[in-house]
């Protein structure tokens, strides 16, 4: 035991309390995913008991795909969300190098503006934006392409600035001495970007991919106003018909958040190191 390594008090106590919080938040859905396979009758008298035997059942599941459109909903949320992150991470990318590495007029303006960005909600925009992309024939359309363009861009827009300042943080820590020597060599602010910073800021550009993809994905505020055809529903809009329509029928709400949640559990799963390490890389300027 000398030769080990000793364990003090606070860190039992913050084990203990993690440990706790960890469990509040992940036994909720546990509980959605164990109910999923029940029927009604069972998740009213036996909510908290394991589906074994003849608790269980795949029939919420054969009803969420017979009488709802979960593979057109799955295809619109995956469109919607992959375009939003890739052209967030493009954009926001190019911004914070210009930001960093050059001096003009507008830099102090402009980082500001992209701070106070990060203040305002969509809730205080929707108005608007919804009025401008009305106008432009793109709310209420039977083109698939547009009604999801609208919400695409009302969604790379909101994410703007948080990627930035995330960005930002990280392109200000790497060696400007690599950028210059590409410079010497012939290279064009382009290729410097692309060839130097983007394989450098791989960790902080995976961050903001993966926050922008899971914001997008569970958006629904923005889907209610834009996606009124059924054909058109992503994932969450189609939840929230499910959630007024078969406010009662518990199996296959559980069973349709089950379906919700899995893709987002999997994402982070396999993803959750590029979140810490992009997050805390920038913090420490190297």
């Amino acid at each position: 035991m000398s030769r080990g390594k000793k364990i003090s008090l606070g860190s039992v106590v913050i084990y203990i309390v993690l440990g706790f919080w960890a469990l509040t938040t992940i036994y909720p859905i546990f509980w959605v995913i164990i109910n999923s396979f029940k029927a009604k009758g069972e998740i009213l008298s036996n909510s908290f008991a394991l589906p074994t035997g003849a608790m269980f059942t795949l029939a919420n599941y054969r009803t969420a795909f017979e009488r709802l459109s979960i593979f057109s909903a799955y295809r619109n949320s995956m469109i919607i969300s992959t375009s939003v992150a890739a052209i967030v991470i493009v954009l926001a990318g190019m911004a914070s190098f210009g930001l960093v590495r050059y001096e003009f007029k507008l830099r102090k303006p402009l980082n500001s503006l992209v701070v106070a960005g990060m203040m305002f909600p969509v809730f205080s925009t929707i108005i608007p934006v919804y009025r401008m992309l009305s106008s432009a024939h793109m709310v209420n359309t039977e083109s698939l392409a547009l009604s999801l363009t609208s919400v695409i861009l009302p969604q790379v827009a909101g994410n703007m600035s948080f990627a930035i300042v995330v960005l930002t943080g990280y392109v200000r820590s790497l060696p400007i001495e690599l950028e210059e020597s590409a410079y010497l060599e012939g290279c064009n602010p382009f290729q410097i970007f692309y060839k130097i910073v983007v394989p450098l800021a791989k960790p902080s550009f995976a961050t903001v991919a993966i926050f922008s993809f899971l914001w997008s994905y569970n958006d629904l505020f923005t889907q209610m106003f834009l996606l009124r055809l059924p054909q058109h529903r992503a994932i969450t809009r189609l939840l929230n018909e499910l959630t007024s329509n078969e406010g009662t029928n518990f199996g296959l709400m559980a069973a349709s958040v089950a379906l919700v949640i899995i893709p987002i559990l999997i994402v982070y799963i396999f993803l959750q190191k590029y979140i810490i390490k992009g997050m805390t890389a920038g913090a420490v300027k190297g």
